[in-house]
């Protein structure tokens, strides 16, 4: 069964950079011709990685994970259109509600790649109604999947300036997840985090240093509180580490771009959405050769998530390489 785990969202997990594109979020494997594919984009080959794809679908033209893989590869190489189109036809070869909400998700990653908050939000909307129909056999599960999708959604809107959206997805990310049966204290906090972390960044991106600083102090106050969210191994938990992304994020966009610096380097540096933030920092004081290592390394990334769909577009724009 499909689970639905979240590369997308910003708690989920720490993001690899050359995450394998079929694996973003389940489905069945490529067939054994086009997988040398993998190891062409991890080197960054990808015009070669294209045309295996185009051979391997010549050949199997019904193929949903070729379908797939062929739309998370063109998203990386900019070509929106031609990416839409294929997971359109991957949505279509699904046989199954589970299989098609993840083509669906990986439709709504599409449209993020291309900075389209809108369109993601359209198709997280439909796997949000997938979980919503696996509520009866399944509630606590749908009620966290229903809550990472919505989160996911106002993620990209976050990170495409759609300010107003990505506070409404937010907040139904936690409504969402806080409908869960009988849901344990460590979730509840887990949900409440996530909001004060969210409202810090828009209120931070709104110039509110006042709402965001308290935002901040929420979402502390609620790790001080609950050891097994800040440093546990479960399911959402250690959360601890976020923070230093969280205050990094608010002082960089309210242009303390020293304490920006010094929080941003104890985040993680294997997330191409940090190394950006980073890169912009440097370039606000001045290091532009730092700005540029950093941004290389967001360039380079090969996963289909929310991080990466802002930060490979960006970075490469930054780096001067053609839209």
């Amino acid at each position: 069964m499909h689970k639905g785990k979240s590369l997308g969202s910003t708690f989920a997990t720490l993001l690899v950079f050359a995450t394998p594109l079929i694996a973003q979020f389940g489905g069945p494997p490529l067939p054994e011709s086009a997988r040398p594919a993998q190891s062409l984009i991890r080197e960054g080959k990808l015009d070669e990685a294209l045309a295996l794809y185009q051979k391997a679908l010549a050949d199997s033209p019904d193929s949903l994970p070729l379908h797939s893989a062929a739309g998370n590869l063109l998203d990386l190489m900019g070509q929106a259109a031609e990416a839409h189109a294929q997971f359109a036809r991957a949505i279509e070869l699904a046989t199954s509600p589970d299989a098609k909400s993840q083509q669906q998700r990986a439709m709504a990653m599409s449209y993020a790649f291309a900075g389209d908050c809108q369109n993601t939000v359209k198709y997280e909307q439909m796997v949000i109604a997938y979980w919503v129909t696996r509520e009866k056999e399944d509630p606590a599960n749908a009620a966290y999947q229903e809550g990472e999708m919505a989160d996911e959604a106002a993620r990209v809107c976050i990170d495409n300036g759609d300010l107003d959206s990505a506070a409404k997805w937010y907040k139904a990310g936690h409504d969402y997840g806080l409908k869960q049966p009988d849901i344990t204290p460590v979730l509840a906090d887990l949900w409440e985090f996530r909001w004060e972390h969210a409202a810090a960044r828009i209120a931070a991106r709104r110039g509110n240093k006042a709402e965001a600083q308290g935002h901040i102090a929420a979402a502390k106050a609620i790790l001080d509180k609950d050891d097994q969210l800040a440093h546990g191994s479960g399911r959402g938990e250690s959360q601890s580490q976020f923070m230093p992304y969280l205050t990094g994020y608010v002082a960089l966009y309210l242009g303390d771009y020293k304490g920006a610096l010094v929080d941003l380097q104890k985040a993680s540096q294997n997330d191409p959405f940090y190394q950006c933030l980073l890169g912009q920092t440097y370039e606000k004081i001045g290091e532009k050769d730092k700005a540029t290592e950093c941004y290389r390394k967001a360039a380079g990334t090969t996963a289909h998530n929310p991080p990466a769909a802002f930060a490979r577009p960006f970075a490469r724009k930054k780096l001067g390489a053609p839209e």
